[in-house]
């Protein structure tokens, strides 16, 4: 037992400083953010060619949700040194737009089948709202869902076997379940009578 927690106590303890803080800077966020968001329009003339392929592939198979073309992709990155692979855009007529969302920020591309022109727009919150976000998972992808569940995971073996060597030497200390009552209780009258 004692093994099991010394080592999902390693495991979680950077995991648990990280989210301790960011719970802080996401639970007063107003004050640690600075409000000031950056943003970055670029635009860019489509390949006449391009945009013929790309109206081909509406008609060919309709309006709605898809991946964007290879050659799409390939004029998306030269140009605006973005990657699309694997998004999937919204298709119509008249444009088609990939939503290219991220911790800290929102981006997006929009391609003017009509005018001929593709823009892309970028915000940035800072480096406080980017914590945040990963506070939070937003944006985050799969790979940063696993950590999350492998740090909660961690904590939750953490915190029963700590029970468990707790109960192993309350014997000795008679201030044990008051403390433990006591941290059981105080979240629940907090909630109880401030929260409406």
């Amino acid at each position: 037992m004692h093994e099991w927690h010394w080592i999902s106590s390693a495991v979680a303890l950077l995991g648990l400083l990280f989210f301790s803080v960011t719970g802080i800077t996401l639970n007063h966020a107003a004050s640690f953010e600075s409000g000031q968001q950056e943003f970055r329009t670029v635009s860019h003339e489509i390949p006449p060619a391009l945009v013929e392929e790309m109206a081909a592939a509406v008609r060919d198979y309709g309006e709605g949700e898809g991946e964007a073309l290879e050659s799409q992709r390939a004029w998306i990155k030269s140009a605006f040194g973005i990657e699309t692979a694997g998004r999937m855009g919204n298709w119509t007529a008249d444009q088609v737009d990939f939503s290219m969302e991220r911790p800290g920020g929102d981006a997006w591309i929009k391609l003017d089948l009509v005018r001929g022109m593709a823009e892309y727009h970028e915000t940035d919150a800072g480096w406080m709202a980017y914590f945040n976000d990963l506070h939070k998972g937003r944006h985050t992808g799969t790979a940063w869902a696993w950590f999350i569940d492998l740090i909660a995971a961690a904590c939750v073996i953490f915190a029963v076997t700590g029970f468990v060597i707790l109960k192993m030497h309350a014997v000795n200390r008679s201030l044990t379940w008051p403390l433990v009552g006591f941290g059981v209780l105080l979240p629940l009258v907090i909630a109880a009578l401030f929260i409406h």
